[in-house]
């Protein structure tokens, strides 16, 4: 399996993403936001960073990106698109996940490993853990409060499209404690924690076992080659 991952001016987290790919046993694939070609990969990863160092909006001007044509199409054609942190932001300036995101209630950047709990384990993401299962994944965001109206937060939780829930207090101020999404077809996910800072022994979140040996984020990587592999 071939996975995108899109670098645009300021994105910093995409070599971690195409590592998290490797470590999962599919390829990652370098692409470029200035491109018209997604370069035939099979699934794309939005990364984390600062694009176009967030001016107007996080990920305002990114969504506006000669590639994100062609993610958008792919998108609503059925291709796993997951959005990291700033590609989450990506993602719903784009209007491929409904909502905003805004800086976080008590105006500071917060870096920190996160408990979440998943709330929708059958996306092309999230399918290899259990709903319900509680996870610890990194955070970093200085504007991570994700915000709607009502009509669309109770839509959001009617319609089982909220994919993560922070645990252990709320970290930005995002409603309903919401730490990430998924469209109604389950191929597009956008969260604000990093899974693939989670990914290798030594390197992650600290667990009962050892200190970062946490790897919760590679279930993210595996779920997509798995999505893949059934479809074959």
């Amino acid at each position: 399996m071939r996975v995108g991952v899109i670098t645009f001016p300021g994105s910093l987290d995409d070599r971690d993403a195409q590592r998290a790919i490797r470590l999962a046993g599919a390829e990652p694939v370098a692409l470029w936001h200035g491109e018209h070609d997604l370069h035939g990969v099979d699934a794309i990863v939005l990364p984390g960073g600062f694009s176009y160092g967030d001016y107007l909006r996080c990920g305002a001007i990114a969504a506006r990106s000669p590639i994100m044509a062609e993610v958008i199409d792919a998108a609503n054609a059925g291709m796993p698109v997951l959005g990291i942190c700033n590609g989450f932001q990506i993602l719903v300036e784009s209007h491929l996940l409904p909502g905003g995101l805004i800086h976080n209630d008590h105006g500071n950047f917060i870096c920190r490993d996160q408990k979440l709990r998943v709330e929708n384990a059958s996306t092309a993401w999230t399918n290899a853990f259990t709903d319900g299962q509680e996870i610890t994944i990194p955070l970093k965001n200085g504007e991570g409060g994700y915000i709607a109206n009502d009509e669309t937060l109770d839509r959001l939780e009617g319609e089982g499209l909220v994919a993560f829930r922070y645990l252990d207090g709320n970290p930005n101020g995002s409603l309903r404690d919401i730490a990430g999404l998924t469209n109604a077809r389950g191929n597009v996910v956008g969260l604000m924690p990093h899974p693939e800072h989670a990914v290798e022994p030594g390197f992650g979140p600290d667990t009962d076992i050892a200190m970062r040996s946490g790897i919760d984020g590679l279930a993210f990587f595996r779920s997509v080659l798995e999505s893949s592999l059934s479809r074959a």
